[in-house]
């Protein structure tokens, strides 16, 4: 499974990137509007810092607009994947986009059907928010498991299901278990997925050991 993580903080990517397991980033207007810097300047930096796809999310709603707003991102860098919201102006928008060769994150999924729509759409990602749907008293999860399996009966449908809207560790365990193709999640979880307590207490242990042998290495 491919991580991305969910941030304009370009600090934060750069660290991350640097551990050379990160594939992508994703971003968002309230993510961007934290950072409080020129969009497209967060957007180029962030391109320059990560080979893979990083989401840049259009701020129209209409398909004239989505059109435009998209277009002006898909020329930042050759990795930028312009996000658009699941509206039937969002489909359409999708669709274009994609005919005309640029990557698309289609956002703000809730339904199996929608997903479906989506892909039928020519999206390159679609986004099902697991946490959101977990707030509401749905289990997020069961949508990617539906995501997934729809997908995979077609053939024709080539999506990548990436989960979003991680809330925590466990999060990221389901869905690599159902098979989605990619999560996004904040940094600090990103950085939670290596850490457990027997892992410290072990390692404790070890150097705890090694320095009763009065021995270096080098």
């Amino acid at each position: 499974m491919k991580f991305f993580v969910d941030t304009a903080d370009v600090a934060e990517i750069k660290e991350l990137a640097a551990t050379g397991l990160l594939d992508g980033v994703t971003t968002n207007p309230s993510l961007v509007a934290k950072a409080k810097r020129d969009f497209k300047a967060i957007i180029a930096e962030i391109c320059a810092i990560v080979a893979g796809p990083v989401s840049a999310e259009v701020a129209a709603t209409d398909l004239e607009g989505m059109l435009r707003e998209g277009r002006a991102l898909a020329k930042i860098a050759k990795n930028v994947t312009v996000k658009v919201p699941l509206t039937w102006e969002g489909l359409k928008a999708c669709r274009a986009l994609s005919a005309e060769g640029t990557m698309v994150n289609v956002t703000l999924c809730f339904s199996a059907n929608q997903a479906l729509l989506a892909a039928k759409a020519g999206a390159t990602f679609i986004s099902p928010f697991i946490g959101r749907l977990d707030d509401a008293g749905a289990d997020g999860m069961d949508l990617v498991r539906e995501i997934r399996s729809i997908y995979d009966n077609y053939s024709e449908l080539n999506t990548q299901v990436l989960a979003a809207s991680i809330r925590n560790v466990l999060h990221v365990t389901q869905a690599a278990m159902i098979g989605a193709d990619a999560a996004t999640m904040p940094p600090a979880i990103l950085r939670a997925l290596v850490q457990h307590p027997l892992t410290d207490r072990g390692l404790d242990l070890f150097l705890a050991d090694w320095k009763k042998t009065g021995q270096k290495i080098a």
